[in-house]
């Protein structure tokens, strides 16, 4: 292929090489309601017009670090490098407590959680994926399932970010049939002996404790044997091993971790001791499928954003992009969808703080939303052309980034199954 750059005019002043991000579209620094947060057309039914108090604080100091970390992550996506120290400027916006009422922090109400959810994946999946492993998961696990001594531990070190946790379910060989994994903890006098595998864990490698999920063995206690509890488990104890899976075309600005547990010892008060059961491991993942739903309303509203803007800017033939129609009917089928989106997680919301939300309402939404996503992703990518490609105009990003979501905390086709059981009262899981 030959170089068709135009040659350089010697007179002219070197140009700098240095890559520099666009700001992402919609942003609106200034913002100081729920509405401004948004492109005025992203939120068409108004459905987040009406937050205040500590959800908008916190919405708002969410959405004030797009222009701060939005550059940055695009090279740490392009190299694959996990930026572990944003974990901490989360913490420092106390960002990281998705939604748990933890004293001395801001207390959001499922409204607040979700929206701070869905603006951190509006900037970067990754980011939001940090946000999901460890609030939602590690630290939501201690604080519903642990001891007062391990909340004591552990519970302020994660909600600031100054060490990283794990939730360690997914096995090589068991990801939607997880309820059979094959990780065992035996006990073993004074001690709990964990051995198995554990795949897709993020923040499994170079963090600091993982939230291990295991299945019982304990004659000595008949109600617990045989069932599936969680354990504390700091990484640096003897005989946890764990790689980062590199090759991943997804959430490229996060690690996940390959686990081998080669009889690692932990001591009794390392169980989980609110984990009977995997009802109990199932209690945290409603709650983050939940936040996925969420995180896909994000990732729909940063492409339809960039398409908007994309529309608006370009021109071509002499005028703009939006002046054509078929642009104008593939932004308008963009916005229908991403209202549904939002118009299904505002429901969500409502129904958890009312206590009310079931794990298939949050299936459903988990469903709808992420496929949603991938269809504005989509259009938007074809709509920008040759430019979608390119990390620096964001959409292509959250193209990719949006496949893990699709997948992970339970696929497409498990919770379709899972809404399927409700609506017919007949399991087809197998």
């Amino acid at each position: 292929m030959t170089d068709q750059r135009e040659p350089t005019d010697p007179t002219e002043p070197a140009r700098s090489t240095e890559r520099t991000a666009p700001p992402a579209p919609g942003l609106r620094p200034d913002a100081t309601t729920g509405a401004e947060l948004l492109d005025p057309t992203a939120d068409f039914y108004a459905l987040f017009a009406d937050v205040t108090g500590e959800d908008l604080e916190a919405w708002r100091a969410a959405r004030s670090l797009a222009p701060e970390i939005l550059p940055r992550l695009n090279d740490c996506w392009d190299a694959a490098e996990y930026p572990t120290d944003l974990l901490v400027r989360l913490g420092e916006l106390d960002l990281l407590t998705d939604g748990l009422e933890i004293p001395g922090h801001r207390s959001l109400s499922p409204l607040g959680a979700g929206l701070v959810n869905m603006e951190m994946s509006r900037i970067d999946g990754s980011v939001g994926t940090m946000i999901g492993v460890q609030g939602g998961l590690a630290l939501r696990s201690i604080v519903l399932l642990g001891s007062p001594e391990q909340r004591e531990r552990w519970t302020e070190p994660l909600v600031t970010g100054r060490e990283l946790g794990a939730f360690a379910l997914t096995e090589p060989d068991h990801g939607s049939d997880s309820v059979s994994l094959e990780t065992r903890a035996r006990r073993e006098g004074d001690e709990w002996v964990l051995s198995g595998q554990k795949r897709w864990i993020g923040n499994g490698v170079n963090g600091d404790v993982t939230v291990v999920w295991a299945r019982v063995e304990d004659p000595s206690d008949e109600m617990l044997d045989g069932q599936v509890s969680g354990f504390v488990v700091e990484q640096e104890r003897e005989g946890y091993e764990a790689e980062v899976i590199r090759g991943k075309v997804s959430l490229r600005a996060i690690h996940q971790a390959h686990i081998r547990l080669h009889d690692v010892r932990v001591p009794p008060g390392a169980r989980l001791p609110g984990a009977r059961s995997f009802k109990d491991t199932s209690t945290v993942l409603h709650a983050t499928r939940a936040g996925v739903a969420w995180g896909a309303l994000g990732h729909a509203v940063a492409c339809y954003e960039a398409a908007l803007e994309r529309a608006r800017t370009r021109i071509q033939f002499g005028r703009p992009l939006a002046k054509a129609q078929h642009v104008q009917v593939r932004l308008a089928t963009m916005l229908q969808t991403v209202t549904a989106m939002a118009l299904y997680c505002r429901r969500l919301a409502e129904l958890e703080a009312a206590g009310a939300l079931t794990p298939e309402q949050a299936s459903l939404a988990k469903v709808h939303n992420t496929r949603g996503a991938r269809a504005v992703a989509a259009d938007a990518r074809d709509l920008l052309g040759g430019s979608g490609i390119l990390l620096e105009n964001h959409v292509v990003r959250h193209m990719a980034d949006i496949e893990a979501l699709h997948t992970y905390e339970g696929t497409d086709t498990m919770q379709s199954l899972i809404v399927g059981r409700r609506v017919t009262g007949v399991g087809a899981f197998v």
